[in-house]
């Protein structure tokens, strides 16, 4: 039980060390133990205390006698983070975990408003009956996979226009000729009322063996 305490105010040690190297604690600011205590580490003043002594004796931080924190060194902060080989903390690594989940959500929301963009301009063409757009899914064994769409002559061969490619969670507008179809790319296609019957077709025929 001892070493796990040990463990623990040197733990808290080192990252309000990595704390003070990072920027968020600069050198002549002052933090208290108490707001350390309830805010982020939840241990008892005691374990916040050893924490604090521990880098008081490296010169990082000064104490006064009312008990506030006052940040000293970044540089000997720096030196005790190398001499200790200390990589990161849970809390650095939450605090990766809490900017890498922010990243993910503005990546959804990008994502959401060019489906919303694509799934408008569907219902758009929708109502211009000579367009017809229409999605075909590209099958693994098809004839297609693994060939451009200027190699297919795709127009030539189905009267049809592909205005957009989906591949997983990407979508391409408007793929250019040089673009290589894989299995499972969903085509959205445009064309005649014949389009979509005449582009499955053509796109899902085997591929010839050997």
């Amino acid at each position: 039980m001892a070493e796990q305490e040990t463990a623990v105010y040197k733990s808290i040690a080192l990252d309000i060390a990595q704390r003070i190297v990072s920027g968020e604690f600069p050198a002549g600011s002052r933090i208290s133990g108490r707001s350390l205590l309830a805010g982020q580490y939840h241990v008892s003043p005691e374990t916040i205390r050893k924490a604090i002594g521990l880098l008081k004796d490296e010169n990082i931080v000064s104490v006064s006698q009312g008990k506030e924190i006052v940040i000293v060194s970044e540089q000997k902060a720096y030196d005790y983070i190398t001499k200790n080989n200390y990589l990161k903390s849970a809390y650095s690594l939450k605090q990766d975990l809490q900017q890498l989940l922010q990243q993910k959500r503005e990546i959804d929301r990008k994502f959401d408003g060019l489906l919303s963009e694509i799934i408008e301009a569907s219902d758009r063409l929708q109502n211009l009956k000579p367009y017809n757009p229409a999605e075909i899914r590209v099958h693994e064994n098809s004839y297609a996979a693994g060939r451009t769409i200027g190699e297919l002559q795709f127009w030539q061969n189905t009267g049809a226009t592909i205005i957009a490619l989906r591949r997983g969670t990407q979508v391409s507008i408007s793929p250019g000729p040089h673009v290589i179809l894989l299995g499972n790319d969903v085509l959205v296609i445009v064309g005649s009322e014949k389009a979509y019957e005449k582009t499955e077709s053509f796109i899902n025929q085997a591929r010839e063996s050997g």
